[in-house]
This record gives C-alpha cells, structure tokens and sequence, in this order.
C-alpha cells in the first residue's frame, strides 16, 4: 500500500528543512507542490530530482483524485507540501489528505516549520489556549465583525496572517474594534531580516508607520485579548489553563444540572460573567439536551 506523506518545508531558512523531510522527499514517486517552480529550486538545492505534480488552492479539488489513482496504480509513494511551512494550515492540501484517507491510502505527518508556532513561540503571550484564523477578510466590515466574532469566541489568543500591503490597515482595525489587545507581529521569521515587534495595538501600529520596510514581507501576528473590554474570561481562566466550557461538561457528566454546574464555576473562583458566558455558550450547542428557557443565569 502506498504512503502519503504531508512534509513541511521551509518558511524561509533552508537549514529547517530536517534530513528525515529530505529522506522522504527523495525517495517518494511522486511530490504534489503547491507550485513546482518554487519547490523545484528547493530541490535542486538539497539535488534532489523527484518528479513534481501541481496542486494548488484553485485545482486541488478536482486533482486530489488523480493523484491518488496514480498512487495505487503506480504503487508509488507521494509527498505533499506547499511553497512554505506545513501543507493544510492556511495553506493547499486538505484535499488530497481526505481523497487519500477515503481510499485507505495510511497519511503521514513529516513535521517541520510553520509560522503560526513559531509567530506564538516568540510573542511571550500566555498562549495555552488559542485559535488559528489565517488571513482575515479584506473588506473593512467584514474584518471587523470577524474581528467582534473573535472577541466573542472568549478564545484569549488569536493567531493570523496578513500580506505586507495590509496589515497597516488590519492593525488600524484591531485598534478600533478591540479596544486593550495587545500584538505580537513577526515578519520574515526565519530569514536574514526577521523582526518581531510587540505591545499595544496602537504601539504596534506606529511602529508599522515609522517603519520604512514594513510593506516587505509576510506577517504572522498573534491577539492577545485578555486585557481586552468586554473579552468573555472562559477560556484559559481557571487555575489549570483548561477552558471553562471542558469544566461545565465535565460536571455535566457527573451528574449535576447546568446551573448547578455554572454556580461550581463561580465557586471555584471564576468570575461570574465568564461562568455565565460558558453555560450559556453549552446551552447554544446542547440546546436540544436542557428544556427550553432553563435558566443558567449567574445571578443569586
């Protein structure tokens, strides 16, 4: 049976690429590139010769099959990757790995750099509880309702992306809309001219003006929302880190009724309006499970 491989690439620094991602390049049948100029130079560099496949966000939906019908035919082994990082964050893949898991082909992950650990690794955020949304909408108002949508998720930390050209305008926003955040923004990690700037968004944001060279390079930026007004405090608040709504579940199970439950939360030191957001966000998702109009309020 042949093996998929899923195999991160460098974001910027050839010497992450591991020798076991180099083993396995040269040695798959077949490697489906996010774009088989860039991954040709990135074999060539490592001389390696294995023969390259496109599969791209615009044709991995109808190429996802045809590969994996050449896999079995052939009996070959292929490695996907894109044109940085790990394929299938924010990233072409997703595809061929569910085309190849439908077919019983085993997917194997051959870890390596991504921006979005590494962009969390250097913010010195409390980043034990976060969400990854990649690039966020363009429109002005569609990014700050996604932006309000995030606050709301009560998800303390919110990783991005964003092009060089946009995220002037994406830090103006958050600046508007999430009033107390604070950014961590790294550009080029990686590379020679990496840069990781940190503090207030409006910190943040005249640093990014007074910058000549902030328009080069790809920025990964991580939200910390904790300080932010209004931020639902469920997530991360306990003293173990583990998320309010796990807590609510868990007592749910033991037997307790969720407003039992919430009162627990609030005695165990939680604040009330973060017990009070998560009982009601598990009644949204459990509505059918509790009579309707229960009542979860917080209130004695």
């Amino acid at each position: 049976m042949p093996t998929l491989y899923v195999v991160a690439t460098p974001i910027g620094n050839l010497g992450d690429l591991s020798p076991r991602a180099q083993e396995i390049l040269s040695s798959v049948g077949l490697i489906a590139a996010e774009d088989t100029r860039v991954t040709k130079a990135l074999l060539s560099h490592f001389q390696i010769r294995t023969p390259c496949i496109s599969n791209h966000r615009h044709n991995e939906e109808e190429k996802a099959q045809p590969i994996v019908e050449r896999m079995l035919e052939e009996g070959i082994d292929c490695a996907l990757v894109t044109d940085a990082g790990t394929p299938a964050i924010s990233d072409p893949g997703s595809f061929l790995v569910d085309e190849a898991v439908k077919a019983g082909i085993p997917v194997i992950a051959v870890p390596g750099p991504t921006a979005m650990a590494a962009a969390l690794s250097v913010s010195g955020f409390d980043t034990r509880t976060f969400a990854f949304y990649g690039f966020l909408p363009r429109k002005r108002s569609e990014l700050r309702e996604q932006l309000r949508e995030i606050q709301r998720s009560g998800i303390p930390i919110a990783v991005v992306h964003e092009s060089p050209h946009r995220v002037i305008e994406l830090v103006e926003v958050v600046c508007e809309t999430l009033p107390g955040c604070r950014i961590s923004a790294s550009c080029d990690l990686t590379k020679y001219y990496e840069k990781t700037i940190r503090g207030t968004a409006q910190e943040v944001l005249e640093m990014l003006k007074g910058n000549e060279k902030a328009e080069k390079g790809e920025y990964c930026l991580v939200l910390d929302l904790h300080e932010v007004e209004g931020m639902t405090e469920s997530a991360g608040t306990t003293e173990t880190g583990r998320p309010a709504e796990m807590l609510l579940l868990e007592k749910l199970l033991s037997g307790m009724d969720l407003k039992s439950a919430v009162t627990a939360l609030r005695e165990s030191g939680m604040k009330r309006s973060a017990a009070y957001q998560a009982g009601e966000r598990i009644k949204q998702i459990f509505y059918d499970n509790f009579e309707a109009g229960e009542d979860v309020s917080c209130q004695d």
